[in-house]
């Protein structure tokens, strides 16, 4: 007979996949989301926010039949009125739809927006592959000009330098537009055709849905078949060859660091032109396969898709939970809050009516103090003053309360002297 498994224990573990952010990765996060933030907003990339929870019908429509998301990766639910919905697992198609649905074509185009949060995609967990991820991303609706791709990967690859990942590598590739992609896939079915027996299942079944897929997947022996598959860049029309060569030039006038990776695409299909994936360049002696640490393209052919009207647009985004591990192995600091030295004590009922004051005149003042208020004694505030290792001690008893003093302890040397409330500040100021 199976053994059964104690509820309890169940009940006290995250779901598969998904994770908290404790305080001492929490500084990670804050760190990067605050870079990104200060960067984006300088090049004019404006904050939005949309929904957790969006209509089935718009990853539907957006994504595509065959991808990986729409298959088997989302979250659905059926509401009580009878709406079908899913925990968005990608961040374009409902920025797209709340520019639509909000008429911002009527806006001085380009639109650029930024936005961060929290994605949700039903796969199998592993290193740098969450079912809930934390994502950050640009996109750049209403510009048909490759300065649009140059902007979004400028922008992403200036975050990841300035938290400290200096060996950036672009890959890049075009996927044309619908009319040489045609071509492309002839081509690939053909080739194929001839190793279908060779390929995965999922793969088998990508042949005759959407055989471009076949070049995103991970499995090794579809990995291997791929080095020998006709590339996309060779079979761009000339406007699509014309525009991934001012898409280079862009980069090479930055001094971006990029790979022409020719069987390079993105797994939803509303993805046109230009796809690129960043990587972190890796030393001989790593062996470990490289995980991109961001990934976007040009999606011209979104918007029809949802509403039957064509916006050009451009957009990528950065895994943070993948950066977050790759600057912890890496040994990359991060800027902590400044420590407290100062802990504050209050004993007695007239000293807590006016703890709270002096609390705030402090943070008004900008003088971090830690304080256990709901503790009475002054034995037990003094011992967790000293496990946190506090240069000082306010302490606030009745006595003081009444006569608007506070005493001020040095935890090192157990010296003290009482000084005025309304001076307190300016005495703290000059003992730190």
């Amino acid at each position: 007979m199976p053994k059964k498994k104690d509820k309890s224990k169940i009940i006290l573990q995250t779901p598969k996949g998904m994770h908290d952010i404790l305080p001492e990765d929490f500084v990670f996060y804050k760190t990067i989301y605050d870079k990104a933030e200060e960067i984006s907003n300088y090049y004019g990339f404006m904050p939005i926010k949309t929904p957790h929870l969006e209509r089935l019908e718009l990853f539907n429509a957006g994504l595509g039949d065959t991808s990986d998301i729409i298959e088997k990766q989302m979250y659905t639910l059926k509401t009580q009125g009878g709406d079908k919905l899913a925990l968005r697992p990608e961040g374009t198609a409902p920025i797209m739809r709340s520019y639509i649905e909000h008429g911002m074509q009527t806006w001085p185009q380009p639109v650029m927006f930024q936005y961060q949060g929290s994605f949700f995609r039903h796969e199998k967990p592993q290193k740098g592959r969450l079912r809930e991820l934390q994502q950050f991303g640009l996109e750049i609706i209403g510009e048909e000009k490759p300065v649009a791709e140059a902007m979004t990967i400028r922008v992403l690859t200036l975050i990841l330098e300035e938290l400290g990942l200096k060996s950036i590598v672009v890959h890049i590739n075009s996927l044309g537009d619908k009319e040489c992609r045609n071509n492309y896939r002839k081509e690939l079915l053909g080739f194929y055709k001839k190793r279908l027996g060779q390929l995965c299942r999922d793969c088998k079944n990508r042949y005759s849905k959407n055989p471009l897929r076949i070049l995103d997947c991970k499995e090794e022996k579809c990995i291997e078949i791929k080095a020998e598959a006709p590339q996309m860049i060779n079979y761009l029309c000339t406007p699509c060859k014309q525009h991934l060569k001012e898409v280079l030039e862009f980069l090479d006038s930055n001094n971006i660091s990029y790979f022409l990776d020719t069987h390079l695409v993105r797994g939803l299909d509303y993805y046109s032109r230009t796809v690129f994936e960043f990587f972190e360049e890796k030393s001989e002696e790593e062996n470990e396969t490289p995980i991109a640490l961001g990934a976007g393209g040009r999606y011209d052919y979104l918007a029809h898709a949802l509403s039957n009207k064509n916006f050009p647009a451009i957009g990528g985004a950065l895994g943070i939970d993948r950066i977050v591990q790759t600057m912890k192995d890496r040994s990359i600091p991060v800027r902590h809050s400044k420590p407290s030295k100062i802990f504050f004590i209050q004993l007695g009922t007239a000293a807590k009516y006016k703890s709270l004051k002096i609390i705030e005149t402090l943070r008004k003042a900008h003088v971090p103090v830690i304080q256990s208020i709901s503790k009475d004694t002054l034995k037990s505030q003094l011992r967790i003053a000293s496990k946190l290792n506090m240069s000082y001690a306010l302490i606030l008893g009745q006595r003081e309360a009444l006569e608007d003093s506070i005493i001020i302890k040095d935890m090192d040397t157990s010296t003290q002297e009482t000084v005025p409330i309304e001076k307190i500040v300016e005495f703290i100021k000059k003992k730190l």
